[in-house]
């Protein structure tokens, strides 16, 4: 299991947890749309930080940005595993030829 599946299994186990034991919990309590929202403004951290060529600050931004991903998914029943599914599909896929074909 890599750390990405780890961590989506550790935010698993905050669903239904009480909000005041830990901040997943927290942002799983306020629903699918805060999630989203909160995924929303990591990503412009992460933009912003590869705007300004800041390699440390967007290392921390990128980690930001998949730990919200993940938290995202879950609040909406997303399992990673079916995300790196589809990554598996697309794979040796061209880009503009996968996205014509959607």
């Amino acid at each position: 299991m890599n750390t990405l599946e780890k961590l989506a299994a550790l935010i698993e186990t905050r669903k239904g947890a009480d909000p005041d034991s830990s901040w997943t919990a927290k942002l799983l309590a306020k629903g699918p749309d805060k999630c989203a929202e909160k995924f929303g403004e990591e990503a412009v951290e992460a933009i912003i930080a590869a705007v300004k060529d800041d390699k440390a600050e967007l290392t921390c931004e990128a980690a930001d940005v998949l730990y919200h991903l993940l938290v995202m998914l879950a609040a909406r029943d997303v399992a990673l595993a079916d995300v790196l599914a589809e990554l598996d599909r697309r794979e040796g896929v061209s880009g503009i030829e996968e996205k014509a074909g959607r």
